[in-house]
């Protein structure tokens, strides 16, 4: 079974950040715990969305933003290999033909990168990502980079919250 630590209640910045993260994490991994494909597949009307595409995006973001955006690394595989002018969404679309341990080890894997990347780059929220940002120009911070997959993981984790009920009535935090 998942395990999910509660972040500290007083801690330095960069360990809160990540304690939280690491929460909203693990938060996603307890949602989809013990569900079979057909589960991770089933989709809630009108959204297409499906918990086994939630592990795929999730995967995605994290080597995007870890990866590519802070350390300035290339795309990784799977997602070098997409042709994503032919299916921009194809994380969410191609994640029912992938199985329950597939989705899962592909986001604890991006997961345990991006958590690699931080720890090498140092306890400095203010460093700056090597690449820019992509409309604006606009450097971009480790802290903005933890801030926003907190927010990512938290709205996915109520699209999560509906979609675990809706399959077999599982509610909880």
């Amino acid at each position: 079974m998942t395990e999910r630590l509660d972040p500290p209640l007083s801690a330095d910045e960069l360990t809160t950040l990540r304690a939280f993260l690491d929460f909203h994490r693990q938060t996603l991994l307890l949602k989809t715990e013990g569900l079979d494909a057909a589960q991770l597949a089933r989709t809630l009307a009108p959204s297409a969305m499906t918990l086994g595409g939630l592990l795929k995006h999730l995967a995605l973001v994290e080597d995007s933003w870890f990866g590519e955006v802070l350390a300035g690394r290339t795309a990784s595989e799977p997602w070098a290999s997409v042709d994503w002018d032919a299916d921009r969404d194809w994380e969410w679309s191609s994640a029912a033909a992938d199985t329950p341990g597939e989705l899962r080890t592909l986001l604890q894997e991006a997961i345990a990168r991006s958590d690699a990347i931080v720890d090498e780059l140092g306890p400095d929220p203010d460093r700056h990502a090597v690449r820019a940002h992509r409309r604006t120009g606009e450097p971009i911070s480790l802290r903005w980079i933890l801030v926003h997959m907190i927010e990512e993981y938290a709205r996915h984790n109520g699209h999560a919250d509906l979609l675990r009920e809706s399959i077999d009535g599982v509610t909880g935090e």
